[in-house]
């Protein structure tokens, strides 16, 4: 195979198509780059030059396999530029998962804020309920995810967590319900009392155990018991369950972006449960392109800065992020 210093070599010598001309340029003598050529010659099998005393010129092959050379050579020009965003993160890829919430919340403005400042880093975004990042990140797929974090304390030790938004609850309930007066609004709000009442659609618990036990627990601070009559893993189903008339739902006020007919949303009358959202990533394997996205998310939702990851990551795994129970992951 032809090494990168034959190809500089023939690409010399068919710019300037005179042998010492082209060893000038090379920082060389004629000779061994005479004898580069005819090696390469013999193994492509074919002459790349018509020699004579008076003149060197480029035979067909040779005309057609510059063009070649030369796309190559401008690859291989490229690579130390590529090796430094790759580095800096300013290339490469970056794999993201996300609940169904943040596709209303805050996964709009990171994407499009993140795309804008990184544009050559491709984006994989995969939609999976927060157990199932858990699991993925623990199993060592994918880079950071969007979660509904467990319970304090609960997030295994090998993963890091920032929190980025929390954003009260808001009933979604079916349009006929309120104008045939099924449900009964005070001050545009709907009051805890019709809220225990009615059925219930939720996230299952195993998907996002904070998430249920946050809306099941407003049931039991008002003194009454989830009827639950339908789960569901994706906002958009759950929110088409409203619509139909089984029942209401206990969902981020980022949802009201889901405009869906026949449901309308409606504030909680008094204290209202908020639901955290953030980031989550194995804490030992930053990635430039992650930091670089973990910066931008915490810069674009009021968060501090993380540090720079450095050669190695280190200061980023020593400075990112707090668990869910309020201490340093590098603590637990």
């Amino acid at each position: 195979m032809a090494e990168v210093r034959q190809l500089r070599h023939f690409e010399a010598v068919a710019e300037t198509l005179h042998f010492g001309r082209a060893a000038t340029r090379l920082g060389m003598t004629q000779p061994p780059l005479s004898q580069s050529i005819m090696a390469l010659e013999r193994e492509l099998g074919a002459s790349l030059f018509l020699r004579t005393k008076r003149s060197v010129a480029l035979t067909p092959f040779g005309e057609q396999w510059l063009v070649h050379v030369r796309a190559v050579l401008a690859a291989v020009g490229a690579l130390p530029g590529i090796a430094k965003r790759l580095r800096d993160g300013e290339a490469g890829r970056l794999e993201l998962s996300f609940v169904s919430t943040a596709d209303y919340s805050i996964l709009p403005t990171l994407v499009r804020r993140y795309a804008s400042l990184y544009p050559a880093v491709e984006i994989a975004l995969t939609e999976a309920t927060s157990d199932v990042q858990i699991a993925a990140l623990l199993d060592g797929k994918g880079q950071v995810g969007i979660i509904i974090p467990p319970a304090r304390g609960t997030l295994p030790e090998p993963l890091s967590y920032r929190r980025l938004v929390s954003e009260p609850l808001v009933a979604a309930v079916p349009e006929s319900w309120l104008e045939e007066g099924r449900l009964s609004l005070s001050a545009d709000q709907l009051p805890p009392e019709a809220v225990i009442g009615a059925p219930l659609i939720i996230f299952p618990r195993r998907s996002a155990p904070a998430f249920y036990d946050l809306v099941t627990g407003y049931f039991t601070a008002h003194g009454g018991n989830a009827r639950i009559v339908q789960e569901a893993i994706q906002m958009q189903t759950i929110i088409s369950l409203v619509s139909a008339g089984m029942g209401i739902a206990l969902v981020p006020a980022s949802l009201r972006l889901l405009a869906r007919t026949g449901v309308r949303y409606v504030d909680l009358r008094g204290e209202r449960p908020s639901l955290e959202s953030g980031i989550v990533w194995r804490r030992g394997d930053i990635t430039p392109t992650l930091e670089r996205f973990v910066n931008v998310a915490l810069e674009a939702l009021g968060s501090e800065r993380i540090s720079p990851a450095g050669n190695g990551g280190e200061r980023v795994r020593g400075a990112i992020s707090r668990s869910p129970n309020g201490s340093r992951p590098d603590d637990n």
